[in-house]
């Protein structure tokens, strides 16, 4: 299959560290917030520095359900073989082929703050005897040319991991198993190295769930810490909730926070969530009722206080809640939908969420006092079941990957007012659900 051909189309509106002192060592003398930035700082001074060529791309990765397997909502076999590599163009936003590597089922990817390093889950259920087959993976980026080595992989100890993330220490890697409704964390070696498991934290869920299909137990959706990683958090769709933690940087164990646990309204079906960068805003987007809450929050006391519940459709929108198929419970019926992703701006005055089944993604303005949201309109996806999205990390580009259609859509970002134009390419790329964001490129 051809891995990628550009069809270009005009808008339809006009570093290593070398002190010798580890990671670890680092953090504990300074705290996470110091040593971050000074490793952000070092990130900065490699990209700008006097003696090296000036950037001409970005790398990026893209994750993928695997050939033979069948996305969630799929309606055909996958075609994708692993992780894809593609260089950006910074001026245009479009991508170039560099690499496939082979993998199963990476469908969440995470890059670490060092740019370094890469990470995906291996989103497997169970074998004949019911063993997890759910994994976590290490890849080293070559920084000259953005390409992948496998480190090594780790159990996650669980079935269908789908999300996980690296804390900003780089110490720690989290993942979230979907289908088991546990949450886990991995130590991390200086290599970039996957250590065994550190602990691990089982979700209650809520009953047989207020919708019998999707929330019949817990399932964990996503883990992360907040921007000041002062807290992690697991979003567990099946239990509407949103549990809370603190890490023992010495050991990786799990403590429960101050505030064990948030809420969403009942049957709303929590996924994934985004942090206002000033860290005292959150945004929970709901798949099962096409909803985003806002919500205060404290990062002293990890504690979230709702604020505010708006859809991610039109007020005059005909679709409708889906009634979930046992057998394919990620299938989004005709006239039905559901959200996937939610992504904030870097300036943080702009939300952006994908709809499956309307095809879209919901634009919305961020109030720069009170952190709600206003609906500021849609843009169509150009394709089927857009599950991922990102934003480059300079704020101009916005990637969709159309898990139904093998297709990646661009979108340039407005810098007045967060409209999306475009698309301005549309890329070939098989069954694409995740963007990471790596090195810049020299060559």
């Amino acid at each position: 299959m051809k891995v990628q051909k550009d069809r270009e189309q005009q808008s339809s509106s006009t570093p290593e560290n070398n002190s010798g002192l580890s990671r670890r060592s680092f953090l504990q003398a300074v705290g996470v917030g110091a040593a971050w930035a000074a490793t952000a700082h070092g990130a900065f001074a490699q990209n700008t520095g006097s003696t090296e060529s000036p950037a001409n791309g970005q790398y990026v990765y893209v994750g993928t359900y695997s050939s033979p397997n069948t996305a969630p909502g799929g309606v055909s076999p996958s075609q994708a073989e692993g992780i894809y590599v593609y260089k950006m163009n910074l001026e245009t936003g479009n991508l170039s082929h560099v690499q496939t590597i082979k993998a199963d089922n990476p469908s969440f990817l995470a890059m670490a703050p060092s740019e370094r390093y890469l990470y995906c889950v291996n989103e497997l259920g169970g074998d004949d005897a019911g063993e997890p087959l759910g994994r976590v993976s290490a890849y080293k980026i070559d920084q000259q040319s953005g390409r992948l080595s496998l480190i090594n992989s780790r159990s996650t100890h669980g079935t269908c991991p789908c999300y996980c993330a690296v804390h900003l220490s780089e110490n720690y890697l989290f993942a979230a198993n979907y289908g088991t409704g546990n949450f886990s964390v991995f130590p991390l070696g200086a290599d970039g190295d996957i250590e065994p498991m550190s602990d691990q934290f089982q979700a209650s869920g809520n009953g047989t769930g207020p919708d019998p299909v999707r929330q019949e137990g817990p399932h964990a959706h996503m883990m992360l810490s907040n921007p000041g990683a002062q807290h992690v958090f697991g979003v567990d769709l099946g239990g509407d909730s949103i549990l809370a933690w603190e890490i023992e940087q010495a050991t990786g164990k799990l403590m429960p926070g101050p505030v064990p646990h948030a809420n969403v309204p009942s049957g709303s079906g929590c996924r994934h969530l985004v942090f206002h960068p000033d860290d005292n805003r959150a945004y929970v987007i709901n798949e099962l009722s096409s909803t985003i809450d806002v919500f205060d929050f404290e990062p002293r006391r990890g504690a979230f206080i709702w604020l505010q519940s708006i859809s991610t459709l039109p007020q005059d929108t005909t679709f409708t809640r889906p009634s979930f198929n046992p057998d394919n419970p990620g299938e989004v019926p005709t006239g039905t939908n559901t959200t996937a992703e939610i992504r904030i701006h870097p300036s943080g005055r702009w939300i952006y969420a994908t709809n499956r089944g309307m095809d879209s993604i919901a634009m919305f303005a961020v109030d720069p006092k009170s952190g709600k949201l206003t609906s500021v309109g849609w843009r169509q996806s150009q394709g089927q079941i857009p599950r991922g999205m990102n934003i480059e990390p300079a704020g101009n580009f916005l990637y969709v990957g159309n898990q139904n259609s093998d297709t990646i859509v661009v979108f340039r970002i407005k810098t007045d007012n967060g409209q999306l134009e475009g698309p301005i390419h549309i890329i070939d790329s098989p069954v694409p659900v995740d963007f990471a964001f790596g090195p810049f490129a020299r060559i």
